[in-house]
């Protein structure tokens, strides 16, 4: 700290502060802070101020940094409040579109080509479906937890991510798409490609919203030599190999340098904070893969990611369940359900199956009437969001008069429960809303048989 005077020459009102923080410029070209806080004194019998002038530039860089942590830690929990609120709204949803697929499916049985009758019902059952598929999408992209890693098909997640990509760019800029099918998949989980996926392409349109663009994205499987990974931090080996490119405004290579450092970003203030790329980069690591990127102004931006392919080719598939040929049976099924309309849809699909169906739409209810006869049931089927018991509590009761009795658990949305943890609560099948009538009598017959 050094002192210095000068004759008065503060705005009067500015003299009631305290401390004046302002950027200097330092001889060797420097940026720095520095803060002055003068004194009122009498010099040569004229009004003067006498300034401490304090060098505040690492103190300066201190509060900065931590400001970007508050920011961050507001835009965790705005995240996650925005998580909770599109869990909400899907399980509604679901439920909504249960009815909607389910009826759409049942009267379609019936339906005939006589008139345009079964034709619309199929045009309303696609909708449908599609609104089942985004509904996935968006759960997938605000879940907080990763979800266990698994085999999974790199082309059908890109392919899905593109379809609800281009709602949401402007028409000003195209997507072109180059998606060849995989022969491996690689070992990961949907909200992680989701993540790196939707960041990659939101930057690309980011660069091109002002004048609009290409936007080109394609994924080829290739074989990597040891002389083609110089430059990458890669095995050799099979890898799935993912291009994200833009004609945008491009980057400069001081910014190029950095654009995987935590908190660095070249967006306006409440447009971003700095964390997608660390975020992508840490993921992309984790899988053992890589990322590159070539940029330079006004020449757009190409991102390349290097995922490894899975040693085995084949992924867990459940889609040819529900292509099978249905079947039913005479066992007598409790369906527990605090939507009736949804209750009564799966009274009214297994019972045309065959099935002696008990419709209960609550939880305290249901265990009521297992109770007064437990030899009398043969499954339950039970929604698990229902007001007094949920579906897990009224599993936990119906095991501790049955422990064998088989279970099967249904959910529009749920933090607790998934498929990647239900068998821990001791449920024997797991089903997402919306439940095609063929999906739950697949599940039915599978744990019966059993």
């Amino acid at each position: 700290m050094c002192a210095v005077w000068w004759q008065a020459w503060l705005p009067k009102a500015s003299l009631f502060q305290e401390y004046y923080p302002f950027r200097v410029i330092s001889k060797d070209g420097q940026v720095k802070w520095v803060e002055i806080k003068p004194v009122l004194i009498q010099w040569e019998g004229r009004p003067a101020t006498l300034n401490f002038v304090s060098d505040i530039t690492e103190r300066r860089k201190v509060e900065e940094e931590r400001q970007k942590l508050e920011n961050q830690l507001r835009q965790a929990q705005k995240m996650e409040s925005i998580g909770t609120l599109a869990g909400g709204i899907a399980h509604d949803f679901n439920n909504i579109l249960s009815a909607v697929i389910g009826y759409t499916e049942l009267t379609l049985e019936h339906a005939t080509e006589e008139n345009n009758v079964k034709f619309n019902l199929e045009r309303v059952l696609s909708s449908a479906n599609r609104a089942k598929e985004m509904v996935k999408q968006i759960l997938a992209f605000s879940r907080k937890g990763e979800g266990e890693r698994r085999p999974i098909r790199l082309n059908e997640v890109v392919e899905e991510l593109l379809t609800l990509l281009r709602s949401t760019l402007p028409t000003t800029i195209e997507i072109y798409q180059d998606i060849s099918g995989s022969t491996y998949p690689v070992i990961a989980n949907k909200s992680e490609i989701h993540r790196i996926v939707m960041n990659l392409c939101t930057n690309a349109a980011h660069a091109m919203r002002e004048e609009g663009g290409i936007l080109s994205v394609s994924l080829k499987e290739v074989d990597l030599e040891p002389t083609d990974t110089n430059g990458k931090n890669l095995e050799p080996g099979r890898y799935q190999h993912l291009t994200v490119s833009d004609t945008g405004h491009g980057m400069t290579p001081e910014v190029l340098s950095r654009i995987f450092e935590p908190y660095f970003t070249t967006k306006k203030e409440g447009e971003g904070t700095g964390m997608g790329l660390s975020v992508v980069h840490g993921i992309i690591k984790s899988c053992g893969g890589d990322i590159t990127v070539y940029s330079s102004p006004g020449k757009g931006t190409t991102v390349h990611v290097f995922l490894p392919c899975a040693r085995d080719k084949r992924v867990e598939d459940t889609t040819g369940q529900i292509e099978e040929v249905v079947r039913g049976g005479n066992e007598t099924v409790l369906v527990v359900d605090d939507e009736p309309f949804i209750a009564e849809l799966s009274k009214e699909v297994l019972e045309e199956l065959g099935y002696h169906v008990i419709m209960k739409t609550g939880g305290i209810e249901a265990l009521e009437a297992f109770r007064a006869d437990p030899g009398k049931f043969d499954l339950v089927v039970a929604d698990q969001t229902m007001p007094h018991m949920t579906g897990v509590q009224l599993s936990r009761e119906i095991k501790k008069i049955r422990p064998n009795f088989p279970v099967i658990l249904c959910t529009g949305f749920s933090d607790a429960i998934s498929e990647d943890n239900y068998k821990m609560y001791g449920i024997d099948a797991f089903l997402m809303k919306p439940i095609l009538p063929k999906e739950l009598a697949a599940a039915i017959r599978k744990i019966l048989g059993n």
